[in-house]
C-alpha cells in the first residue's frame, strides 16, 4: 500500500508532510560516538527542505505550509482552490538529525506546539534506534491521545536502520547495531500500538550486494508499518563526497535502482505501507547520482514500472 492510500484510508481526506526543525544533533556529532555523523550526511543532517532553524515551531509550520503552497500552485495541481490555498491538512515532521536527543521536556513542548497548530492532523519524529528512553516515549504517547473518530491524529516515529549489514554500518559510522534497532522497536510497541512505526533504508551504500537491500527490507517488513527506501546521494561537504571523488566508491546506476525496487516490492507485502521509493538529496549540493535530481521524472518512472502511486 503506498502511503497516499495509506493517509487517505486514515483521515479520508488529502494530507500534506512538512519539515520542521526542532535544533537537535546526534550523537555520532555530539562527541558521544563520534564527531562527524554519518558519512552520507549533510551539514543540515537530512533535513535540507525543513523550516528555518531557529524559529518558533509555529513559525515554522507557517512557511513550510507556504512552500508546500507556492509548489502546488507552481505545478497547477488540483489541490489549489483559485490559486489562493491548499485543500487538506499537514503533518509536521520532525526531521533534522536525531529528535527524541535532548532535553524531554524541550522536546515534548515542542512535539505539542506543532500539535496544537491550524490544520495540523499527525505528529512524525525522526530519531535514531539508540536515542529513546520510557520519558520521550511517554511524551510520544499523549500525542496518540490527541485523535478522535471524528479528528484522527496519526503519530510517526521514523528510524533510521539504512542496512542490516553489521559491517556496512561500521563503514557508514552509524553508531548503533541492529538488535538495538530491534529493542527500540518492542520499545515503542510496548509503549503505545498505536505508534505507526517507519523505517529507512538506503540502497547503494558502499559494498552492499543486491542481498544485503533485499535483506534489509525484509527486516523492515518484519518489524515496522511502514518503509521509506531511498538511493544513496553523494553530497558536497560530506566524507562520502570526498570517498566519491576519490574513486573509493560509487553509485547505482538509474537502471540498477529500478531493478532493485522492483524485486523490493516483490518483498513487501499488500498491507504494508510504503512511504518512500525515491528521494531527492538538495540540487545544489548534490553531486551524484545525477539522474536522481528530478524527482518528479523519477516518480513517473516508478509508477510507470511498477503502478503503485
Amino acid at each position: 500500500m503506498y502511503v497516499s492510500e495509506f493517509y487517505k484510508n486514515f483521515f479520508g481526506f488529502k494530507v500534506y508532510k512538512i519539515s520542521l526543525d526542532a535544533g537537535c544533533t546526534c550523537p555520532t556529532r555530539d562527541g558521544t560516538k563520534g564527531s562527524r555523523g554519518c558519512i552520507f550526511c549533510s551539514a543540515t543532517g537530512s533535513g535540507d527542505f525543513a523550516a528555518t532553524r531557529g524559529k518558533p515551531v509555529s513559525e515554522q509550520i507557517e512557511e513550510a505550509k507556504k512552500l508546500v503552497e507556492n509548489k502546488l500552485k507552481g505545478r497547477g495541481d488540483g489541490a489549489c482552490k483559485d490559486g489562493k490555498s491548499v485543500k487538506g491538512k499537514y503533518i509536521a515532521y520532525f526531521q533534522n538529525f536525531t529528535n527524541t536527543y535532548g532535553d524531554p521536556e524541550r522536546l515534548a513542548a515542542l512535539y505539542n506546539e506543532a500539535a496544537s497548530c491550524p490544520d495540523i492532523c499527525g505528529i512524525s519524529i525522526g530519531t535514531r534506534p539508540d536515542c529513546l528512553n520510557e520519558k520521550i516515549l511517554g511524551h510520544i504517547k499523549k500525542l496518540c491521545d490527541i485523535g478522535t473518530a471524528e479528528n484522527p491524529f496519526l503519530v510517526s516515529i521514523e528510524l533510521g536502520l539504512q542496512t542490516v549489514n553489521e559491517k556496512s554500518a561500521d563503514f557508514i559510522r552509524r553508531g548503533f547495531c541492529l538488535e538495538e534497532y530491534r529493542r527500540a522497536v518492542h520499545q515503542i510497541r510496548e509503549t503505545d500500538r498505536r505508534i505507526h512505526i517507519v523505517t529507512h533504508a538506503i540502497f547503494g551504500l558502499p559494498g552492499e550486494s543486491e542481498k544485503d537491500m533485499l535483506n534489509t527490507v525484509r527486516e523492515i517488513t518484519g518489524t515496522a508499518d511502514g518503509i521509506k527506501i531511498s538511493c544513496l546521494h553523494v553530497l558536497k561537504g560530506t566524507d562520502l563526497a570526498e570517498l566519491y571523488e576519490r574513486g573509493e566508491v560509487t553509485v547505482l546506476e538509474e537502471e540498477e535502482y529500478y531493478g532493485l525496487i522492483g524485486k523490493a516490492l516483490e518483498i513487501i507485502p499488500p498491507d504494508f505501507v510504503i512511504h518512500r521509493l525515491t528521494g531527492d538529496g538538495a540540487k545544489s549540493i548534490l553531486i551524484a547520482p545525477l539522474w536522481t535530481a528530478n524527482k518528479r521524472r523519477v516518480h513517473n518512472e516508478l509508477s510507470r514500472r511498477f503502478s503503485i502511486f
